[in-house]
């Protein structure tokens, strides 16, 4: 399981299939531990990188090709549900110990045609030859947690697809311009979403199969993407009995999904802060390798030993006491805390657009993302957990939109419970706690208001962006909204999804390693959803459900703790202060770049270097002005590397 390639030729041509073996050639640029395998099979031709992640894929052959039943299969897979395909597909208790990911994929369409994406749960992007039909199948998971690209030449139908886009630049029907229209959206959006549209790419003619997306490519030329998977808010809650059977139905479908995420033959990391998501990911995962005799490595980021905390008292930059109260708790934790000190977000801009392959805006957590990836492959780690998406599932339940939401329905002596629960519990005052709630209530909170844009006004008229945007309801000056309208935006517009499997993708062709969120799995995520909210949020403690249920696994002082939160990457500019004349410089060459006119907002840029040009200050880390000033700089160097290839 890792880089996969394929082509889709319905005329058989020798040539293109020769273009098959030299994209293959191109995906060795990624170390990886084991073998290089293809397989052509008359119309197609296949091919697999292999790291061999999860004891079951040791060897296997992957692309496998069943000639009985006419199909080849190529993944870059790991399946969390094995036993439950494994009953649907009535395989024994013994093969079903061996059986790989690969051989149940093919199983699985075998019995279930173009259907069985909807049966899958875990990380995966695939590809069936179906040879007695003459017709290519290729699926990404719900969450986009696996990366498969794609292009077609209209002048002879052949379909090219790979897990990275490198082996697909430089195909002779593609322009290699850049895509004017995501590089709007890109720039326009102020959230780190790259573009509205999951199918499109950097790269004009270069596709993405979007999350919980197949794809199908017929004989006669048709090629077809459809949903595969819908994750919705269900109109009928979960009812269950009592509190202690919600608790206990969470500790049940997120120690499942913790488990299945444990499937290597190497070792397991996790990512630890200091928050309820990791904490609890971490405890369920340490206990259940206890019993199989197995330590879990955790790894922590923490500022460098110069840095001087200037964050507000409710936040907190190093995380310190609140990862060791959870390593001392749970026990069977192996800790490492990583403070990277020759690191900083300026200094690995190039080795990430090399990653990435496209620009990014997660800069402020970059340097330690990847330094944490580095370790783990250092210590034979395989795969390594987070907890991500926590905050929509597992630690759902935010006190104050709860409140609010309580007061439009004009359910005042509840809300007035919850209002007194959550000053008291906070340690603040009641009046306060108000303020903000009435805020919320009227929509007077806008997330994102007064943004600045990146792109260039004339960029946008062009390319129709911000009314674009706007329609969909991501409006490029921010918007007013809920968390529970956040919420449900994000199951909803699969464009969020993409940047989590991006970058893990492609670091774990770099170095090996699978970075896994339970918190994301598709049982939990459906769970989480059904819950009333009641549960969520109970008496001013906000994340109730998961608060309560990880009683025993979580130290009080983590498992209660509302009064501070984790500020990773707070650090980020005071790492920069050695590079600091060369970021300003570079700054003032992208102000006078004629080219960058076109893209970028030069004139506000302007005025963001006027204020940050001088020594930097530790607390502009979350700045505005110096976050345009490091996502120009980081655009205006990916298309300035693209003319030296």
């Amino acid at each position: 399981m890792s880089a996969i390639i394929g082509i889709y030729d319905m005329h058989d041509n020798p040539a293109v299939m020769e273009r098959g073996a030299a994209m293959m050639r191109a995906l060795t640029r990624f170390p990886a531990d084991d073998e290089q395998t293809w397989r052509q099979r008359s119309e197609v031709f296949f091919g697999c990188r292999a790291q061999w992640i999860t004891p079951e894929s040791v060897g296997e052959r992957n692309p496998l090709h069943d000639p009985e039943r006419g199909l080849t299969v190529v993944a870059d897979a790991i399946l969390d549900n094995r036993e439950e395909l494994c009953d649907a597909l009535g395989i024994d208790a013994v093969r079903r110990k061996s059986v790989t990911d690969p051989e149940l994929l093919l199983l699985a369409y075998d019995a279930w045609g173009t259907e069985m994406a909807a049966r899958l749960v875990g990380d995966f992007a695939f590809a069936v030859w179906d040879g007695r039909r003459r017709k290519l199948f290729a699926a990404r998971d719900y969450s986009g947690a696996r990366t498969l690209y794609f292009t077609r030449d209209p002048s002879s139908g052949t379909i090219w697809f790979s897990t990275v886009m490198a082996p697909l630049l430089g195909l002779p029907h593609l322009s290699g311009a850049l895509n004017r229209q995501w590089i709007a959206e890109y720039l326009a959006l102020p959230y780190t979403v790259d573009a509205v549209d999951g199918r499109m790419t950097v790269h004009e003619g270069i596709e993405q199969l979007p999350p919980a997306h197949v794809l199908v490519a017929d004989a006669e030329g048709r090629l077809t993407l459809k949903l595969h998977c819908r994750v919705e808010e269900p109109r009928e809650k979960l009812k269950l009995g009592s509190d202690a059977e919600y608790e206990e139905a969470l500790r049940d479908v997120l120690g499942a999904a913790v488990k299945a995420r444990l499937r290597t033959h190497r070792g397991v990391g996790a990512h630890l802060s200091g928050g309820l998501d990791s904490g609890s990911v971490a405890a369920f995962a340490a206990r259940e390798l206890r019993a199989q005799g197995k330590p879990l490595y955790t790894f922590s980021h923490v500022p460098v030993a110069d840095f001087e905390d200037w964050t507000p008292r409710s936040r907190m930059a190093d995380e310190r006491v609140y990862i060791n109260a959870v390593v001392e708790h749970a026990g069977n934790i192996e800790p490492e805390y990583c403070d990277f000190p020759d690191r900083n977000p300026y200094a690995d801009i190039d080795d990430w657009l090399d990653v990435m392959e496209m620009p990014y805006k997660f800069f402020e957590n970059s340097f330690w993302l990847k330094g944490i990836f580095e370790r783990a492959a250092e210590r034979s780690i395989a795969v390594i957990l987070n907890g991500q998406r926590g905050n929509w599932t597992i630690s759902w339940g935010p006190a104050l939109d709860y409140q609010a939401a309580l007061l439009k329905r004009l359910r005042l002596i509840r809300f007035c419970r919850e209002l007194d629960g959550y000053a008291r519990r906070v340690g603040v005052g009641r009046k306060r706690v108000l303020r903000l709630v009435l805020r919320k209530a009227v929509g007077a909170g806008a997330s994102g208001a007064g943004h600045p844009v990146l792109a260039s006004p004339r960029l946008l008229e062009e390319t129709g962006a911000a009314e674009r945007l706007s329609r969909m309801g991501l409006p490029v000056q921010g918007n007013v909204r809920s968390a529970y309208e956040a919420r449900r935006r994000l199951f909803k517009q699969t464009c969020f999804w993409n940047l989590n499997g991006t970058y893990a993708t492609k670091l774990s062709l770099r170095y090996a390693v699978w970075d896994r969120d339970p918190s994301n799995d598709l049982r939990v995520v459906r769970f989480c959803l059904s819950v009333p909210e009641e549960q969520c949020v109970r008496d001013g403690l906000d994340r109730a459900l998961i608060r309560r249920a990880a009683e025993g696994y979580l130290p009080d002082r983590v498992r209660l703790n509302q009064k501070v939160r984790g500020a990773q990457g707070a650090d980020g500019v005071h790492r920069m202060k050695a590079a600091w004349p060369a970021f300003i410089r570079e700054a003032q060459e992208m102000l006078v770049d004629e080219a960058m006119r076109e893209y970028l907002n030069l004139d506000m840029l302007k005025e963001s270097l006027l204020k940050v040009r001088e020594a930097p200050k530790p607390e502009w880390a979350y700045d505005l002005d110096f976050r345009m000033l490091m996502r120009g700089i980081i655009f205006r160097r990916f298309v300035r590397s693209r003319g030296r290839r």
